[in-house]
C-alpha cells in the first residue's frame, strides 16, 4: 500500500466504549417514532476502528478490483493534497452506495488505514442500533455541518461528501453524466469554515447496474417523506430481481467497470477568502459553483473516455 507518511493512527478504544452511541434528537419523524430517546452514532473520533476497516477492506476485495465483479479504475491520485482536505463527489447507484464502496475499497488499498476517510451520511444510516455501530466503526460520520468542521480541523481527517444524497443517487439514467447537487451549499460553508482545500471527485459505472426511469419527487412530496424521513425521492426503476420497481429498493447490480477521477484541488483561496475570515454568502455560492464545475469536468472526462 500506498502511504503519505501521516504517521500511526493511536490504537483503537475498547469496543464498549466505540460502540456507546450518542443521545440526540432525530430530525425525521419516523426516526422519532422508533428511538424516541434519541441516539446516533458516528460523531466520535475514538468509534474509529482501522482493524475493522481492513477486514471491510478485504471482505471488499472479493467484489471489488482488478478480474472482480465490479471492476474499479481510479485516476487522479496525485492530486491529493496532505490531509486535511474535504472531498466532494456525485453519487451513483441507488440504495447498495456501490460508488462509495468502490471508493472507500481504493482508498484504504492506495493509503492503509493510516489516512482515514471520514464519508458523511444521512441519519436514518446513523441514527438506529442496526447498521450505525457497524458503519461508525468503519469512520461514517454524520452529515452535521458542526461535526464536518471538526474531522477536518480538530481530528486533522479527511472528509467525503456527497451534497447531491438522495436526489443524485436517484437520478435518472439518462442523467447519469450530470452532477446533481440540488442546491445543496452546506459542504462549501463548512470548507470555507475550516480552511481546507476541496478535492472535485467523479464517478462513473454504479449507475449502470440498473436503469433509474425517474426520482419520483412528486410522488415522495404526496407521501410525506421529506417530513417522515428527510427523503426527497420514491424512484421507478428498471432492476434484478424486481423488473419494474417503484421505491428505492435495494437491488442485484449487473457487472460494471466503476471508475473515480481526483481532480485539482479548489482552494478558499479561489474566492478571495484569507485565513481565519468567516466567509460571506456570495463567497459560499461562488465556492460552489467552482466546485460544481470541478465535477462536472471529471464526469464529463469520464464520459468521454468511454
Amino acid at each position: 500500500m500506498d502511504g503519505l507518511n501521516e504517521g500511526s493512527r493511536a490504537p483503537a478504544p475498547s469496543p464498549a466504549k466505540s460502540k456507546r452511541p450518542r443521545r440526540g434528537r432525530q430530525k425525521g419523524r419516523l426516526l422519532r417514532w422508533l428511538y424516541p430517546e434519541g441516539v446516533a452514532w458516528g460523531d466520535d473520533e475514538a468509534g474509529f476502528d482501522p482493524g475493522a476497516v481492513e477486514r471491510a477492506r478485504r471482505w471488499l476485495g472479493m467484489l471489488f478490483g482488478p478480474r472482480r465483479y465490479f471492476r474499479v479504475e481510479v485516476a487522479g491520485w496525485h492530486h491529493l493534497p496532505p490531509a486535511p482536505a474535504m472531498l466532494v463527489s456525485n453519487h451513483s447507484g441507488g440504495t447498495l452506495f456501490l460508488d462509495s464502496w468502490g471508493l472507500l475499497w481504493s482508498w484504504y488499498t492506495h493509503f492503509g488505514t493510516e489516512r482515514p476517510l471520514h464519508p458523511a451520511a444521512h441519519e436514518m444510516i446513523l441514527g438506529n442500533p442496526l447498521v450505525g455501530p457497524f458503519m461508525a466503526k468503519r469512520g461514517v460520520v454524520r452529515a452535521d455541518p458542526r461535526l464536518a468542521v471538526q474531522v477536518l480541523q480538530r481530528w486533522g481527517d479527511d472528509l467525503l461528501v456527497m451534497p447531491g444524497g438522495d436526489l443524485d443517487v436517484w437520478r435518472p439514467y439518462s442523467r447519469r453524466f450530470e452532477v446533481q447537487f440540488a442546491g445543496r451549499t452546506g459542504y462549501a460553508r463548512v470548507a470555507l469554515e475550516a480552511g481546507v482545500p476541496v478535492v472535485p471527485v467523479a464517478n462513473a459505472g454504479a449507475h449502470e447496474t440498473f436503469v433509474v426511469l425517474t426520482d419520483g419527487q412528486k410522488l415522495a412530496d404526496l407521501l410525506r417523506l421529506p417530513e417522515l424521513a428527510r427523503a426527497h425521492i420514491w424512484p421507478v426503476h428498471l432492476s434484478l430481481p424486481w423488473g419494474l420497481a417503484i421505491g428505492p429498493w435495494p437491488h442485484i447490480p449487473v457487472p460494471a467497470t466503476l471508475r473515480y477521477r481526483f481532480g485539482t484541488p479548489i482552494h478558499p483561496s479561489a474566492v478571495g477568502l484569507g485565513p481565519g475570515e468567516p466567509p460571506s454568502d456570495e463567497q459560499v455560492a461562488a465556492f460552489d459553483a467552482l466546485v460544481r464545475a470541478g465535477v462536472q469536468a471529471e464526469l464529463d472526462a469520464l464520459r468521454d473516455e468511454r
